[in-house]
């Protein structure tokens, strides 16, 4: 790290030259070398900051070192070189918010794809699940099936069924998780 000297004392004789010399500290501001160093310690933890935010490998990537270019390119307005690591910090949060407001907006003016069709054999064997479910739930008693038609194939809520059905709603509870059992040990005898 380059160490950056006091500027010496103004005597009264040469202010205007102790005024050039301070615009001239101010403008260096962080010095390459110092970048280079900062790049060579930090890049891993900046990558590892933008990886918190963003998804993958080669973006994360591509924001660290964007960050490391913009503050580069504005190194002379970096006076104090002990915030470079911070403005290198704050640079990569910023860069990956913009990366994914470009990837949510991508998405929505994508096109929706079409929905990919079934072949055959995916329909038929959606057909045998289908059928053997209706098989099994004929074999349950009148009660667990009224439950289980209304709950998950009417999509009622367990207050409805009670209702629908002139039943408590322990029962319809119970009715329920009885019924599922009991489907469970069939189409898995079936499997």
């Amino acid at each position: 790290m380059p160490v950056i000297a006091p500027m010496p004392a103004a005597r009264p004789s040469t202010i205007a030259s102790t005024r050039e010399g301070a615009e001239d500290a101010m403008a260096v501001g962080t010095t390459v070398d110092h970048l280079t160093e900062t790049y060579r310690a930090h890049y891993r933890s900046l990558l590892g900051l933008a990886a918190l935010l963003l998804d993958d490998i080669a973006s994360c990537e591509d924001v660290v070192q964007e960050a490391f270019i913009r503050v580069h390119s504005a190194r002379k307005r970096v006076r104090d070189p002990e915030k470079t690591l911070a403005y290198l910090r704050q640079t990569v949060v910023n860069l990956s918010r913009s990366a994914l407001r470009r990837r949510i907006l991508s998405l929505k003016l994508l096109s929706k794809p079409m929905p990919d069709m079934a072949s055959a054999e995916e329909g038929a064997y959606d057909q045998l699940e289908r059928d053997a479910l209706i098989k099994a739930m004929r074999g349950l008693q009148r009660r667990q099936r009224e439950v289980l038609s209304l709950r998950y194939f009417a999509d009622m809520t367990e207050a409805q069924v009670a209702e629908a059905l002139g039943i408590s709603l322990g029962s319809v509870k119970a009715y329920g998780s009885r019924g599922i059992a009991a489907l469970r040990v069939v189409m898995e005898a079936m499997a």
